[in-house]
C-alpha cells in the first residue's frame, strides 16, 4: 500500500513538472468555459441586418420600416426604392432577409385591395434565418392588426367586429438558397472543413518536431535550404489535401447534396485555406520541438475553431475580443467564403476579402516559420 501511494505521488509530481500538460489539463477547461460563455453570453441574436425594398414610399410604408427597426432582433441595414442590384447587396451586407413593400401599398390598404408584403429569407444560415423571419412576422402581424383595427374604427365598426372584418394586407415568406432549411446542407460542409483543418494542424505539428526529437534535424539542414525544408514538409500535405477534397466532392453525390456551381473557384479558395493552415502548423512545429507538446498546443487552437468561426452562431453576436481571435483562424474566413460562393450563389469577387484574410494569415505564419527555422538551422549547424 505504501508503494502504491508512493507511485501516486510520483505521478502527480510528473504531471506538475510538465508545464504544457499542466496548462492544458487545468487551463484548457477554464479557457474553453470562459470563451464559450462569452460566445453564447447573449443567448439570443440581435441586430440581424435586413434590407427593405420600399416601392411605395408612403407614410404607411415608412411606419413599417420604423417598426422593423424598433425590433431588437432586426437592424434595417438598407432601404431601397427598387430591386436593382439587390442580390449583390444581400451578399455584401450579409442580409438575413429582404422585405419588399409593393407600389401603391398604402392606397391598396385603404381601398381594401389586399396588397402583399413579400419577405425573402436567406436560409444559408438556418439559425439567423429563423430568428429574422420570426421577428419580421411579429412586426408585420402587429402592424397588420393595428392598421386593421384603426381603419375599421374610423369607419364606425363596433369593437367586437373589428378583428373579423377584413385583412388589410397579406404577408408571404419566400426561402432563398437553402430553401428546405436542411441542416445537412448547412452544417455538414462546415464540419468537414473543420475536420480538414484539424488533421492538417495535428499532422504538421509533427513535421519538424519529429526531426528535433529523432536527432535528424542537423542532417536535414545540411542537405537543403530553409525554404526547401518548408516546401518539402508542406507539399505532401497539399497533395493529400487535394485527395481529401476529391473525397469530399464524392460524398456530395453519396448524400445527394446539390453542390456543383462555382466548384472550381471554391477549390482554389480551399487551396489557399490549406496553405494558411499548413504554415500555421509548421510554425508551431518549429517553435515547439516536441511532438506531444506541439500536438497539444494545436489541439487547443483547433478544437474551438468551428464554434468561433461564426458559421453557426453569428460573429456579430460575440464580444469584439472573441471576434479578433476568430479572425486569426483560417477556418473562419474559409467557411464564410464557402457560404458566399456555394450556398448563397455569390461570385468569386465577393469572396476576395475572406481569401485575402487567409493569405495574410498564411504569410505571417510562413514568415514566422522561415525566421524561426533560420535560427534553428543556425543553432544546429553553426552556419548562417
Amino acid at each position: 500500500m505504501k508503494n502504491f501511494f508512493s507511485l501516486l505521488g510520483r505521478e502527480f509530481k510528473l504531471f506538475w513538472a510538465n508545464r504544457i500538460l499542466r496548462l492544458l489539463f487545468i487551463g484548457a477547461p477554464i479557457m474553453y468555459g470562459v470563451l464559450l460563455g462569452y460566445v453564447y453570453q447573449k443567448g439570443k441574436v440581435t441586430d440581424l441586418p435586413i434590407i427593405v425594398v420600399d416601392e411605395d414610399r408612403s407614410s404607411m410604408s415608412q411606419k413599417v420600416i420604423e417598426m422593423l427597426g424598433d425590433n431588437e432582433i432586426l437592424k434595417v441595414a438598407l432601404v431601397k426604392n427598387d430591386e436593382s442590384g439587390l442580390s449583390k447587396q444581400v451578399l455584401d451586407l450579409d442580409a438575413d432577409c429582404v422585405v419588399m413593400i409593393p407600389k401603391d401599398f398604402e392606397k391598396d390598404v385603404l381601398t381594401r385591395k389586399n396588397p402583399e408584403i413579400v419577405t425573402i429569407v436567406n436560409t444559408s444560415n438556418v439559425l439567423t434565418a429563423n430568428y429574422a423571419s420570426g421577428a419580421i412576422q411579429l412586426v408585420l402581424g402587429t402592424f397588420k392588426a393595428g392598421t386593421q383595427m384603426e381603419t375599421l374604427r374610423k369607419q364606425g365598426t363596433p369593437e367586437n367586429l373589428l378583428m373579423s372584418s377584413y385583412e388589410p394586407f397579406k404577408t408571404t415568406f419566400i426561402k432563398k438558397f437553402n430553401r428546405s432549411t436542411n441542416y445537412m446542407y448547412f452544417l455538414w460542409p462546415g464540419v468537414l472543413a473543420t475536420v480538414l483543418q484539424q488533421v492538417l494542424l495535428l499532422a504538421l505539428a509533427l513535421s519538424f518536431a519529429s526531426e528535433f526529437e529523432n536527432g535528424t534535424f542537423a542532417e536535414l539542414t545540411r542537405r537543403t535550404s530553409v525554404f526547401s525544408m518548408i516546401a518539402v514538409k508542406v507539399i505532401p500535405y497539399l497533395i493529400m489535401s487535394f485527395g481529401i477534397w476529391l473525397m469530399y466532392f464524392g460524398f456530395t453525390f453519396w448524400f445527394r447534396i446539390p453542390i456543383k456551381e462555382n466548384l472550381g473557384g471554391l477549390t482554389l479558395i480551399a487551396g489557399v485555406f490549406v496553405l494558411a493552415v499548413s504554415f500555421m502548423g509548421i510554425l508551431v512545429s518549429i517553435l515547439i520541438p516536441n511532438q506531444l507538446k506541439a500536438t497539444e498546443v494545436l489541439m487547443v487552437v483547433a478544437t474551438p475553431s468551428f464554434i468561433l468561426s461564426g458559421f453557426t452562431w453569428p460573429l456579430s453576436q460575440m464580444p469584439v475580443w472573441v471576434q479578433h481571435i476568430a479572425s486569426g483562424i483560417p477556418l473562419t474566413h474559409f467557411l464564410k467564403a464557402f457560404r458566399t460562393l456555394l450556398v448563397e450563389d455569390g461570385t468569386i469577387q465577393q469572396t476576395v476579402p475572406y481569401v485575402m484574410s487567409m493569405v495574410w494569415i498564411g504569410l505571417v505564419c510562413a514568415a514566422g516559420s522561415i525566421i524561426a527555422l533560420y535560427f534553428k538551422r543556425r543553432q544546429a549547424t553553426g552556419k548562417f
